[in-house]
This record gives C-alpha cells, sequence and structure tokens, in this order.
C-alpha cells in the first residue's frame, strides 16, 4: 500500500481525521505528566535539606513502579468494554466500568491494609539514607491511601478511552495535575510540611479527580443506551474473562518491569556515571512514548470496537492509518533525536562526565523511537482484541531473549552490549507480535 493510497481511498481517507480527534487529547494528557514531576521537585528542592527531595524522588519511584503494576486495570477495560461497545451491547459497556471499579477497590484496599510489610520491603530493597528513608516512608504512609483512587482513574480512563471520550481523559489528567501542584504549595509551602505533604496532595488531588471522573460517567450514561444490571455484574463468565485478560497482561506489565529493572541496574553495576547517564537517554523514550502510546491508545479503542462490530474493513482502516502516524511520528523523533540530541542532553542535567556519557551512546536513542514503535502500535492492537495470551507469552519470550543477549554482550562490550539487547528487547516485543498479527486479522470476519 502507497502512502498515496491512504489519502485517496475512501476505506482510509476518513480515519485520518478521527485518528488525530482520539488521540491528541491523549497527546496532551501524557505531556501534563512531567509538569508535575518538576513541580514536586520546585517544591521540596527549596527546603533546607536535600534528603527532602531524595525522599520524595524515592517515594515516587516505589509508587511509579507499585501502580504500574496495575496498569492491567486500564487496559483490560479499554479492550473488553471497546468490543462491547462494537457489538452494540451497552449493557455490558456500563457492567464491564461496574467490574473494574470494584476490581481496582479491592485491590486499592489490600494495598492500604499491607502498607507496613510493603513499605518495609520497599524501603529494605532501596538502601538509602537513614534521613530519606524516614522522609521516604513518611511519603509512602500519606501517599498509600490514595491507592484505591488512583486505580479507579485507571478504569475511568480505560472506560473513557473504550468509549472514545478521550477529550475526558484530558480532562481528568489536567484536573488530577492541577490540583496536585496547588495542594503541594498549600501543604509544603504554605502549612511548612514535608514529603508527607506531597503524599497527601496527591492523594487528594487522585480523589478528586476520581469525584469528576464519576460526574462524567455518569453525564455520559444518560446519553448512552442501556442499563447497569447488578446481576450481570456479578455474571460468572464474564468475571472469569475479567480475571483470566486481567491475570495475563499483569504478567506482560511484570516481565516489562523487571526488562527496564534489569537494564538499570546493570548499568549500575558498571559505574554511577552509566547508571545516571542511562537514565538520561532513557527520558528520550519516554519522550517518545508520550506521542507512539497516544496512536496505540487509538488503535486499542477502535481495534476493539471493530472485532465487537466483526468488521475486518473497519479493523483494517484503523490498525493501518494509525500505524502509518505513529510511523511518521517515530521517523520525526529519531531526525530530532539527531540534530537536537546534544542540546537536550544538556538539559537534562547539568554533570559534564553523564553529559559526555550521554552524547557517546546517542545513537541508542536515535535509532530506538524506529525500533519501539512496532511494539508500541501492536501492544495496543493486541490489548484492544484482548489476545492478552498472545501479549503474555510474546514479552515472556521477548524478557528471556533480552537477558540472554544482556548476559552475552556486557562483559565483553560494557554499555554498548547493553543497550544493544535494549535493542533487541524492543525489536523482540514488535517482531513476536507481528508473527501473531495475520492470525489475529483473519479472525476478524468480514462484515457482510
Amino acid at each position: 500500500m502507497t502512502p498515496t493510497r491512504l489519502f485517496t481511498d475512501p476505506s482510509y481517507k476518513p480515519w485520518h481525521a478521527r485518528i488525530w480527534q482520539l488521540s491528541a487529547p491523549i497527546m496532551l494528557s501524557n505531556t501534563s505528566t512531567p509538569l508535575l514531576g518538576m513541580v514536586d521537585t520546585a517544591v521540596v528542592g527549596h527546603l533546607d535539606s536535600p534528603h527532602y527531595l531524595g525522599a520524595v524522588a524515592l517515594g515516587a519511584m516505589i509508587f511509579s513502579m507499585l501502580f504500574w503494576g496495575f496498569g492491567f486495570l486500564r487496559m483490560g477495560t479499554t479492550g473488553l468494554a471497546a468490543q462491547s461497545r462494537g457489538a452494540g451491547d451497552h449493557d455490558e459497556v456500563r457492567a464491564h466500568l461496574a467490574r473494574a471499579l470494584m476490581l481496582a477497590m479491592v485491590i486499592g484496599i489490600s494495598l492500604i491494609l499491607l502498607q507496613t510489610p510493603l513499605s518495609w520491603v520497599a524501603f529494605t530493597l532501596t538502601d538509602s539514607s537513614d534521613a530519606v528513608t524516614a522522609e521516604g516512608r513518611a511519603y509512602f504512609a500519606a501517599r498509600i491511601w490514595g491507592a484505591p483512587a488512583t486505580l479507579a482513574n485507571y478504569c475511568l480512563m480505560g472506560w473513557f478511552l473504550a468509549v472514545n471520550r478521550t477529550s475526558y481523559i484530558l480532562a481528568l489528567q489536567l484536573t488530577l495535575n492541577g490540583l496536585n501542584i496547588i495542594f503541594d504549595l498549600v501543604f509544603v509551602v504554605g502549612l511548612g510540611m514535608t514529603a508527607d505533604g506531597v503524599g497527601y496532595a496527591s492523594v487528594i488531588a487522585e480523589c478528586c479527580a476520581l469525584a469528576i471522573g464519576i460526574i462524567l460517567v455518569l453525564r455520559l450514561l444518560k446519553q448512552e443506551p442501556g442499563k447497569l444490571d447488578r446481576f450481570a455484574i456479578f455474571d460468572r463468565l464474564a468475571l472469569r474473562r475479567l480475571f483470566v485478560v486481567n491475570a495475563d497482561l499483569m504478567i506482560r506489565t511484570l516481565c516489562l518491569q523487571i526488562g527496564f529493572l534489569w537494564f538499570m541496574s546493570q548499568g549500575g553495576r558498571i559505574d554511577d556515571t552509566t547508571l545516571a547517564g542511562n537514565a538520561v537517554l532513557l527520558q528520550f523514550q519516554s519522550f517518545t512514548a508520550f506521542v507512539l502510546d497516544s496512536f496505540a491508545h487509538t488503535a486499542e479503542s477502535l481495534a476493539g470496537q471493530a472485532k465487537g462490530e466483526r468488521d475486518r474493513r473497519r479493523f483494517d482502516a484503523a490498525t493501518v492509518v494509525s500505524s502509518f502516524w505513529a510511523l511518521v511520528s517515530s521517523i520525526a523523533f529519531a531526525l530530532a533525536y539527531l540534530f537536537t540530541g546534544e542540546g537536550i542532553i544538556y538539559l537534562l542535567t547539568d554533570i559534564e562526565d553523564v553529559r559526555s556519557f550521554a552524547h557517546s551512546f546517542m545513537i541508542y536513542a536515535i535509532v530506538l523511537p524506529l525500533i519501539s514503535v512496532a511494539s508500541f502500535q501492536l501492544d495496543g492492537i493486541f490489548i484492544g482484541v484482548t489476545e492478552t495470551r498472545i501479549l503474555r507469552n510474546a514479552m515472556i519470550v521477548s524478557l528471556l531473549v533480552f537477558l540472554a543477549a544482556g548476559y552475552a554482550l556486557v562483559p565483553t562490550l560494557g554499555n554498548h552490549g547493553l543497550w544493544i539487547a535494549f535493542t533487541i528487547f524492543m525489536s523482540m516485543r514488535g517482531i513476536t507480535l507481528a508473527i501473531a498479527f495475520p492470525k489475529l486479522r483473519q479472525s476478524i470476519p468480514e462484515a457482510v
């Protein structure tokens, strides 16, 4: 297929505006999150000791990893609800959200009840100074109370994506981050609190965002057909499907976490400069993800709806057009990093050794957008159609290949070997899913 046909063929032409209409709010939502981290840093960075900043950074990292592990709540909700929407089963669209919210509440409350052992494990593994650990525990003790609201917001965002209301996701994320910034300033600057104030600010912001999200859901449901059947919520087959999908996605996410943690730990074993330089270069991958994720999330929703509609033509149009724009974006990122990478490194760190080190390995940051775009898009497509067993197995294989490559290459090539292994990891994620894609496509019937 030529790019010209993408813009002239009636099967594809209308989809470009649709893809951007759904993807643009997600991009804006993603880019608002780093601003919150900058404000957190600025607020505690002006306190009278650096251990406050270290404590908040450490605590934020712990919760980022913890909540990332429950990202299946968003992904599973999107796939299941999108398929029901495509099939015209409006009652089940509502039931999927209700089940997801119940599961989020159970997990969130469990995390609160288990906060003491979780805190002990987290801060034992991080092995920080006594001052940082003490403040970090205070942050943890405050922040953990927001777990139910945080996980419930994952469900709301996944459901809004499934019903093509990405503007609601943007509104929710801007509300969350904006309130978090305001309460940061109130608690730390106004009331003189320290790391615990930052934690409580996050809790209140998450709860407020959840309240607004529920209001948006109720307003939307008044406009949509269907009703919520309390008995259908507890349907055994539906609950079993929910748990199977979420279990597969959780294993997939855990493997991804292991891969990133192993990458960082191997850099730390080489030396501190390597660890810091690799962290800087991974920021380039994060910048790329802000945009590529938006197209992947759009593919989730539209692919899921096409499966529910049993319409391969719509599936093809949604996946091809969203993948085209993802590829264009990845090329743009690669070119941007090629010409401005050194300047970005200088903005990210003032340490000359780290700057020089990161510049030496910049080639990997340049090529990674081109290599990882397939994994982003295919992840989204497979999540949308809830082929989670394939996703799980593909990630397990990719992780094993990554670890094998790392153990083989790092001893002889050092950090170059580590980055080559990481590049192989990203490649394998795309390759393993690409192998399964033709069969997936054939499983979706041609529309009659």
